[in-house]
Parts: C-alpha cells; structure tokens; sequence
C-alpha cells in the first residue's frame, strides 16, 4: 500500500478559491491516496475575524506534507496587516522558491525550458526598514548559509532533472559584498558537482538575454529580488503569468501555489486562468516522488504534465487572458478528461 498524503488547502484571496476549487476537481483524478485538510487563512479570512491564520494554524501545518494555496492579498492601505505569504516562508523555512517555466507551443514567445531558484528568505524582502530624517532606509540580508542551500538545492536539481547548466545571478560588480557573497558561495558550491557547468550573468544582462534567448537557460539560482523580477518577465515570455506555478520548499515542507496575484478585478466571475495551480499540483506530485522516493508520485507528475500541454497546445481551452473564452472549471474539467485518456492510452 503506498503512502498516504496529507495535504493542507489555503484558498486564498480574490481569484484565489476559484482556481483551488478548480485544482481540487484535478485532485480526483489524482491516483494517489491524498486527504485535503483545509486551512484558513488571508485577507477575506482576517476581515470576517481580525487574524490574519486561524488559531493552530502552524501547528496543524507540522502534520502535513505540503500546502495547496491560492494567492494571498497583502492591501498596501492597511499598515496593521502582515503578509501571509511572509509569515509562512519565515515560519516553515522555505528558502527555496521553485519556478519552473516550460513554454508552450501554442502561445509562448519562444521555445525554452528553464527553471528559476530564487532564494526565499533574504535579501530586501526581510522588511527591515526604517527613516532616518527624511530618508527611507532598508536592510538587505544575505547569508552564506541562505547562499549555499538554495545553490545547493539547484546543483541537486539539475542532476536529478537531467540539466547540465546552472547558473549565478547577481549584480556583483556593483555589490560587491552582498551579491559578492552569494556568487563566491555558488562558484564553491559548484565544484561538489564537476559534471554540471557553472555560469554566472549579471542581473540587468539576464533580463535581456532571457528574452532575447531564453532557450540558452536551464537553471537559474538569484537572490530573492531578482528571482522575483525576472519570474515575472518570463511569465510574460510563456503567455500569461496565469500559466505559471511555484514550489516553496524547505527542509520539512513544501507549499505549492500559482505564481500570479489575487486579480481583484476578475474575482468571482468564474474566467480565472487556473493551469498555473495545476502545474503547482505537479510540483508538488513531484514533490512527493523526491522526497519520499514515491515513483508512483513521479509517474502521476508527468501524467499531469501532459494532460496541461495537451488541453493548451492541442484543444486550445484557453480562459480569456489567452484570448479564449473558457471559464476556470472548463479548463478543470478539459484536464480531468485528459487525465483519463492518457491513462487508458
């Protein structure tokens, strides 16, 4: 019998519980043994109670093997509010911001298969500010330790996945200590793995050549801000950003989520582009085939993979930020049936 997983449900905010509902129909025809425990937490949830979690929350969290969520909505106007999204990453540790961005015939500017490990924890995203007179100043941390494991966690992943490039960016020639530190301890941790080149670029000459050309990049390792940016500009390069999802992961979780916003204008009215949630599902199905050497996971994430591929590139239903007119559970209900064929293919 294999293994039972416990999987924790936030739906989020804004578009958030349409897509989850939509990924939790896609869950049905997952064949592994999965048991949703949901979870509250967010904007809605803090409005309706005054807390942001639910009492419990990281303590039901430690029971789980990993997180299902919607975007979380952060209002810059309520200076009382805390991010979700950062309590969770600092709480559990997730370092390792996953995303993988693998084009799509049909709608991608070009052809590429890359994936972006962007540091989680550090740098400006630590939100330690303050004024000074009239001057705003934020601190940026960078650690060896933040540097070595999510370089690390990179090398490991590109010799499991079959990639035989990784590469550094930074903006190193300008920060010399910060960004400094973080290239010197990749290029160290670079030579545990003599097989696999080594690279490095500089930040603003990656913005170009990732559009230019993307398909000369496999795996990319950045500080946090970086990893964020540069997300966003290959999510523009797939089609939409509706089409991208993410793995944050740490030593004892992982939580699984669409890399787009909460998409406030679109709430509610049932078009949400939900292919990004469900490539989070795969990753987290491979997830689960990692770390717990569940090949039965591995097989479910590459069934998956090409259930997604062919309801985009073959049957073209696209919700309307592709340009079609497909509602959220059209798509839901187009992959579930795709799932199923290519299990009796």
């Amino acid at each position: 019998m294999g293994k039972k997983y416990r999987v924790g449900v936030i739906k989020g905010d804004g578009i958030g519980p349409e897509i989850i509902e939509a990924t939790l129909y896609v869950v049905q025809y997952i064949d592994l043994d999965i048991e949703l425990v949901e979870l509250q937490a967010g904007y809605e949830y803090y409005k309706k109670t005054g807390k942001a979690i639910e009492d419990r929350f990281f303590e039901e969290v430690r029971k789980l093997d990993a997180i299902l969520k919607g975007p979380l909505y952060t209002p810059p106007h309520d200076l009382n509010f805390r991010s979700v999204n950062v309590m969770i990453r600092k709480e559990l540790d997730l370092y390792a911001n996953i995303r993988p961005f693998k084009s799509f015939k049909s709608l991608s500017q070009k052809q590429f298969n890359l994936v972006i490990f962007r540091e989680n924890t550090e740098g400006e995203y630590v939100g330690i500010e303050g004024m000074f007179n009239d001057i705003a100043i934020s601190l940026r941390l960078i650690s060896v330790k933040g540097a070595e494991r999510i370089s690390r966690l990179a090398f490991d992943y590109a010799k499991t996945m079959g990639f035989n490039k990784v590469v550094v960016i930074h903006k190193a020639n300008i920060l010399k200590i910060s960004d400094g530190l973080f290239r010197n301890v990749f290029f160290k941790v670079a030579k545990e793995f003599p097989n696999i080149v080594a690279e490095e670029v500089i930040v603003d000459t990656a913005a170009y050549l990732l559009v230019k050309n993307p398909e000369k990049f496999q795996i990319l390792v950045t500080p946090n801000l970086y990893g964020d940016i540069l997300s966003d500009l290959v999510g523009g390069l797939m089609g939409s950003l509706g089409l991208c999802g993410s793995a944050l992961v740490g030593d004892s979780i992982g939580v699984f989520e669409p890399i787009h916003g909460v998409a406030l204008d679109i709430a509610g009215k049932g078009i949400a582009n939900p292919v990004g949630s469900f490539v989070s599902l795969k990753l987290m199905l491979e997830y689960f085939g990692q770390r717990y050497g569940d090949s039965k996971a591995v097989k479910e994430s590459k069934l998956l993979e090409k259930a997604i591929q062919n309801v985009v590139d073959e049957k073209r239903i696209w919700t309307p930020d592709l340009g079609g007119n497909y509602k959220t559970m059209d798509v839901a209900k187009a992959v579930a049936e795709e799932l199923e064929l290519l299990r009796k293919a």
